[in-house]
């Protein structure tokens, strides 16, 4: 649930982020006439994540068992590249986010009220469709079969909502460089154990062998249905017998990618003092 609630929060809070930056900027420069387009197209955003959600969700159950392996495994592997792409994005360019959305609405300003719909839900639906990609593949590959991963996500998006309205008001500041490295290197982790899931699927639908090579099996140490067990699984999507391609896959994509994105990236770094992008 922890790892379905950190998601949540992430991405969450950078979706939140920029709504306040689209608000505060048109509220400040006292073009509230354009605020009703630009909710507009955040509400087109919604509402397309959830139906890609809901598409993923029920769609795949028409599938044959292999069908559903595969695409699982598939999307997985998608999910996983794009929220790499994601924490490294954010870490690369947090420091000119507000800049750029500036530019970005001055330039839908002088276009009309399409061009500013069509910003904000660009801005918006991004970070929805990512959410809604990995939270599927997050909630399968923690298997647990109850609502708390589902639960996890939501928990996880309404504290973005609340801290964005905060960061709005200027009620709360925090480093946000440092909220986003730790939150970052923290769905690298989760997205490692994505991935391995990912693998397992594609190894179940026949698509890749070695689904009999287990590297190891702590099953009898770490039982799945014991609380550590769940906890592990939900935190970290843990499995206690994962096969050999498995552990390879999930160590060659870790360690590298950890050891890239906790690299020093010199005068590129957002400053510290970066707290409170929509109402400075």
């Amino acid at each position: 649930m922890f790892g379905n609630y950190l998601i949540g929060l992430r991405e969450g809070l950078e979706a939140s982020l920029v709504v306040c930056i689209l608000v505060a900027y048109l509220v400040k420069t006292e073009r509230r006439d354009a605020l009703r387009p630009v909710w507009i197209g955040i509400g087109i955003a919604c509402a397309i994540s959830l139906a890609f959600g809901a598409a993923l969700e029920f769609g795949s159950q028409e599938l044959t068992f292999e069908a559903q392996e595969l695409l699982g495994g598939t999307l997985s592997i998608i999910a996983v590249g794009l929220v790499t792409w994601m924490v490294f994005w954010m870490r690369r360019t947090a420091r000119h986010l507000k800049a750029d959305l500036h530019g970005k609405l001055d330039a839908a300003l002088q276009m009309g009220t399409g061009a500013l719909v069509a910003t904000a839900l660009l801005a918006v639906g991004r970070e929805g469709l990512e959410t809604a990609l990995f939270v599927w593949a997050s909630v399968r590959a923690s298997g647990e079969g109850t609502s708390a991963p589902l639960i996890g996500v939501l928990l996880g998006i309404a504290t973005a909502i609340v801290l964005g309205y905060l960061f709005y008001r200027g009620a709360l500041r925090i480093n946000l460089a440092k909220f986003f490295t730790w939150t970052g290197g923290m769905l690298v982790i989760v997205a490692a154990g994505v991935l391995a899931y990912g693998v397992h699927d594609l190894q179940e639908a026949r698509f890749l062998g070695g689904l009999a090579d287990k590297a190891f099996d702590v099953s009898a140490t770490i039982p799945p249905d014991s609380w550590y067990g769940t906890l592990l699984k939900g935190i970290f999507n843990f499995q206690p017998d994962p096969t050999v391609l498995q552990v390879v896959v999930w160590s060659l994509y870790l360690i590298p990618t950890m050891a890239l994105f906790l690299a020093p990236h010199g005068p590129r770094e957002p400053k510290a003092d970066s707290t409170a992008p929509a109402g400075s």
